[in-house]
């Protein structure tokens, strides 16, 4: 089974986790990881404890935010791109209209009464 790599980007005081990455403000390191692996997978190699990340994107689309967070499980592939922001990140509720999220995200999204983001669905 070979490896994937996935870009990650750290931001805020998760910046830390990259280690000889970490620019201060931010961090982008190479991960790699064996096929299969999963974002809990990924944020077990980066040291990153579950309740310490806030809003997360793969690949530009939202996959968890503080108190939703349904992407532990989500497979990762070869050349994804991570991005994790701390839980004290700001996201103005205007940014967040129109978000695209993982499919995981959107199913939680649309189960939760107020839709969490106060998103419109269809």
């Amino acid at each position: 089974m070979s490896d994937i790599s996935v870009d990650v980007w750290l931001y805020g005081p998760l910046a830390r986790y990259g280690k000889e990455a970490d620019q201060g403000s931010f961090a982008n390191l190479s991960v790699d990881l064996p096929q299969g692996s999963t974002m809990g997978d990924l944020l077990k190699r980066l040291g990153i404890q579950d309740d310490k990340r806030g809003i997360t994107f793969i690949n530009g689309q939202l996959s968890a935010m503080p108190g939703l967070k349904p992407d532990l499980g989500h497979i990762l592939d070869d050349g994804d791109r991570v991005g994790i922001f701390h839980p004290q990140s700001m996201w103005p509720f205007q940014y967040r209209h129109g978000v695209k999220m993982t499919d995981e995200m959107t199913r939680v999204v649309t189960a939760e009464k107020d839709s969490s983001l106060h998103h419109t669905y269809e």
